[in-house]
């Protein structure tokens, strides 16, 4: 199990591990190490600490940062402009349609990276043969996205305050309509889009996935036994109406009581159907308001 660091490049950038190598670090120092882009200085943000498997094989710090290599990265931030500056003037003469963005140099000085942004897929091989020529190093273009570029950029969000990806947000999250529709939002583009013209990412903090699936189960929630019961009334077929027995007129007039009694019984039943349409529809309309509450 090596011993690791986690060195962060940007402000609010990722943070990376790298393998002490033997080297005294501590919380706050300056190391150089060997990145992906190449020979960079980076901070120590999170202490020295041990890692089980790592995924992949994990690159060793060189050494403290030292006067000279914080001299010597100086004297690039002033070669950055430069090479930003000549690439705006080499987009503008070859009229490309990409918005450069910042210009990085690496310690080293053997690599420059220019980042932009562009619609669509650009063939920038000619401004990269001018830039070649100009610097005499190895050029690297990379196109990146809007929310990358306001995180670069930085700027001030519709609340008045410093966007929050300039600030601390190391990473990007999937941001959607429907974390909008859960809390109650105006559906309106202009409210809900940040700087970059994408959803803002404040959305997801008052959103969790708990609060998701607590309104799932109220849309989707089961019929309670009450209203089952009501379901199975509603779907119950009528007892059929019993038939008065037929009375001829010859013997209507010496029936007995009880025939009688039995005759008048079929009156009774047609008020008790009566009676049960009118509860079905009591039970109907309360079923009804139930569903509009719960929309």
């Amino acid at each position: 199990m090596p011993d690791v660091i986690g060195i962060r490049f940007k402000v609010c950038g990722k943070v990376y591990d790298f393998e002490v190598n033997g080297i005294e670090v501590e919380k706050g120092d300056l190391v150089v190490v060997e990145s992906d882009l190449g020979l960079s200085i980076g901070n120590v943000i999170v202490g020295r600490h041990t890692v089980e498997n790592p995924e992949k094989e994990l690159k060793k710090i060189l050494r403290k940062a030292t006067e000279e290599d914080l001299k010597q990265k100086k004297e690039n931030e002033s070669l950055e402009t430069e090479a930003r500056n000549y690439c705006l003037e080499r987009l503008m003469a070859r009229g490309l349609p990409m918005k450069l963005i910042c210009t990085e140099v690496t310690l080293d000085k053997k690599r420059f990276i220019f980042y932009f942004t562009a619609d669509g897929r650009i063939d920038f091989r000619e401004l990269v043969k001018d830039l070649a020529a100009k610097f005499k190093t190895r050029i690297e273009m990379r196109q990146i996205g809007v929310r990358d570029e306001a995180k670069i950029v930085g700027g001030l969000g519709i609340c008045g305050r410093e966007l929050c990806c300039k600030t601390f947000l190391t990473s990007f999250e999937p941001i959607s309509i429907k974390m909008a529709k859960r809390q109650d939002l105006v559906l309106n583009a202009s409210k809900l889009s940040g700087v970059c013209g994408r959803l803002m990412c404040c959305l997801s903090y008052e959103y969790t996935d708990e609060a998701d699936e607590a309104f799932q189960d109220e849309e989707t929630a089961a019929i309670t036994e009450e209203e089952e019961l009501i379901e199975v009334i509603e779907d119950a077929p009528l007892p059929p109406a019993e038939e008065s027995p037929r009375v001829d007129d010859n013997t209507r007039q010496d029936a007995p009581s009880t025939q009688m009694g039995q005759a008048s019984h079929p009156t009774k039943k047609v008020s008790s159907n009566e009676s049960t349409k009118q509860e079905r529809s009591h039970r109907h309309k309360k079923r009804r308001w139930r569903k509009l509450r719960r929309r």
